[in-house]
């Protein structure tokens, strides 16, 4: 059987495979403290404290991010508290963004004020920060530790970032960048343009110094339950030839490159696949997503990942997960779909950890092609 790395290279590069892989984006911070009550495995840190394993490798899937997320803030290293309970924590981030976010528990951040809302305060207060390679902003030593690290466990290593889209949402918010997407696409652009040119040089000095992984992933979440964003006439002009620019950049490092979208995002597939985007992910079914029609329309073009239907993951019906397991997974062979298997969103506390090594199980069961 082929092993992680070889298995996800022989997707990518259209060869023959042996079996379906797995990959998703794994539990929440409480789903965790659940498990570890109910006896999933942990380890002792650096700092002392015990964490719990990384799912990835506690479940042996065959993707693993080896690094993400250097500071893409104009302000580096910017992170005032404006306001703080025992519940939450109110921040200010180097984009002049106001974030609530809950302590004890997972949740979408409340965006409450922004203030980058003008051309004028962009180009004034922000733009120019980024104009500059800043070495401080990437974590090169541990970047290069980590992927060593999961190399050597045999994993497909990838580097991760959220991009222009999400840049946009969390540093100007939707209701401004929704408004100048036609009001002032030239901001839009000039945004855009700024910015892909810090990403590539930061990717540049990441992968050169840190070394270089077997891909990439790109975040940015174009759609919600009734559609994209905005239309794809826009996303066209605006935004998918910065993404093309990006992907060609590095493919240019011998990178396959995988997007993750949540939300439903049938009209912009033909743009992904233009961008040269090589993987999709997570195929959110509660949307609408199928991942039956898209093998059947673009499983030449996309590694396709993810489909598992999160709201039945807590049914507590054994019988009805592995149903719908086993359909998904002998549905995307029949089809012949290059498919890594997981659940189409993140794992929350209502699933138990026995439950979740079911489905994980049922899985393995049926891998084989």
């Amino acid at each position: 059987m082929l092993s992680s790395r070889d298995l996800l290279n022989a997707m990518l590069h259209h060869s023959p495979f042996d079996r379906v892989g797995i990959y998703d984006h794994g539990p929440w911070f409480e789903t965790y403290q659940r498990w570890i009550k109910e006896g999933y495995p942990t380890q002792t840190a650096e700092n002392g404290q015990q964490v719990p394993v990384n799912y990835a490798e506690h479940f042996r899937y065959d993707m693993f991010l080896a690094y993400g997320w250097f500071d893409q803030m104009p302000l580096r290293g910017c992170r005032e508290v404006v306001a703080e309970d025992a519940e939450s924590i109110t921040t200010r981030s180097g984009a002049g963004a106001t974030v609530r976010n809950w302590k004890h528990q997972s949740s979408t951040p409340e965006y409450v004020d922004f203030r980058m809302t003008s051309r004028e305060i962009w180009e004034r207060e922000y733009r120019p920060h980024l104009l500059r390679i800043d070495r401080e902003r990437i974590a090169i030593a541990g970047a290069k530790k980590e992927l060593e690290r999961r190399r050597k466990q045999g994993f497909w290593t990838f580097f991760g970032h959220q991009f222009l889209w999400e840049n946009m949402r969390c540093s100007m918010g939707n209701y401004v960048m929704l408004q100048s997407l036609l009001l002032d696409p030239e901001w839009i652009h000039d945004y855009t343009r700024v910015y892909t040119d810090f990403y590539k040089a930061h990717f540049k000095i990441l992968i050169e110094e840190a070394g270089r992984p077997d891909g990439a992933y790109i975040y940015e979440d174009l759609g919600y339950r009734n559609g994209l964003m905005c239309s794809p006439k826009v996303l066209g002009e605006l935004i998918f030839p910065y993404y093309r620019e990006l992907v060609d950049f590095l493919h240019s490092y011998g990178l396959p490159v995988f997007l993750h979208t949540d939300g439903r995002i049938d009209q912009a597939i033909p743009l992904i696949i233009e961008a040269g985007f090589d993987g999709l992910n997570p195929l959110e079914i509660k949307v609408g997503c199928d991942p039956f029609l898209f093998a059947e329309q673009y499983g030449d073009k996309l590694v396709l990942s993810g489909g598992l239907d999160g709201r039945l993951l807590d049914c507590g019906d054994r019988a009805l997960l592995k149903k719908e397991i086993v359909r998904l997974i002998e549905g995307m062979k029949a089809r012949g779909g290059r498919f890594l298997f997981g659940v189409d969103h993140s794992i929350p506390p209502s699933v138990s950890y026995a439950d979740f090594q079911y489905i994980v199980q049922v899985y393995r069961d049926h891998m084989t092609i």
